[in-house]
């Protein structure tokens, strides 16, 4: 199994470590090493219990010092889902999914808790929005590994926040409470490839940040990517033209040359965030 868990890493990364020693068989490792985002759904339902369970082990998660500052949201009223699932036309194995969460930051908790016990909120800054959000964003990646380990598919749909006065108004979010990403959860119909990462090279430092193999590192990953995954389409071709091979680089550089999200400051500061 130990064999297992390297092919998995080399595979993805392809520079990573190899029969490290005091490196578990299998468990948590295995799991992760083995992480695939699932767009592929059978309908067979799942028993609230076992939602209510998994929730349960993505709050168990690390938190800022202890102040708790995210809730999830399951999304299960028949209209509301389909609202949800008509935000996404493009992408219909969310509305295939049996279930569908919405992780949210919440700083309004806390602010409740300073007022009922009469003490003045003195950080309310950019570091109160960072911090639940970050809070959020911890428990959803513990969902991940829960919902894995149980042999469940998922997919965070970080586009929820394309329609924040929608999800804002369909979830009644109060103020200092806001959406981080969605979640698609069921039963996989069909076995996902691993999605292969950046090179340790580029991504890990050690003592100080260091950018000299990363250019290296980047254009090796790119033909890697290129040959073992590569992209079914090439992203806005009329605007960019086509390229082959079609690369990794390439597509986060179309994907950001235009504008997402210019809203969501306004968003946040509407919600009641004071972001100096």
């Amino acid at each position: 199994m130990a064999d297992a868990i390297n092919d998995l890493l080399q595979l993805r990364f392809d520079d990573a470590p190899q029969n490290v020693p005091d490196a578990p068989d299998a468990g948590l490792w295995q799991t992760i090493a083995n992480h695939q985002s699932c767009r592929s759904y059978t309908d067979t339902p799942l028993s609230p219990g076992l939602v209510q369970q998994l929730c349960a082990l993505a709050l168990s998660s690390p938190t800022k010092s202890d102040l708790q500052q995210r809730d999830i949201i399951i999304v299960s009223d028949p209209e509301k889902r389909a609202t949800i699932n008509g935000l996404f036309p493009d992408s219909p194995w969310i509305a295939d999914a049996p279930v569908f969460l919405v992780f949210c930051g919440n700083n309004r908790r806390l602010r409740q808790i300073h007022e009922r016990h009469g003490h003045p909120f003195e950080n309310d800054h950019l570091d109160a929005f960072f911090n639940a959000a970050v809070d959020a964003g911890i428990a959803l990646s513990a969902f991940v590994l829960a919902a894995d380990a149980a042999g469940l598919g998922t997919c965070p749909i970080s586009t929820i926040r394309d329609h924040l006065d929608t999800v804002n108004e369909l979830l009644g979010l109060p103020d200092w409470v806001f959406p981080v990403a969605g979640m698609t959860l069921g039963w996989p119909g069909r076995s996902p490839r691993i999605n292969l990462r950046l090179p340790l090279a580029a991504t890990v430092h050690t003592d100080s940040y260091n950018e000299d193999t990363q250019w290296g590192a980047i254009e090796a990953y790119d033909s890697r990517r290129a040959e073992l995954r590569p992209y079914g389409a090439q992203r806005d071709p009329d605007r960019f033209g086509t390229r082959d091979p079609y690369t990794w680089s390439e597509d986060k550089a179309r994907q950001y040359a235009e504008p997402q999200r210019t809203d969501f400051g306004a968003y946040v500061r509407k919600k009641g965030f004071d972001l100096r």
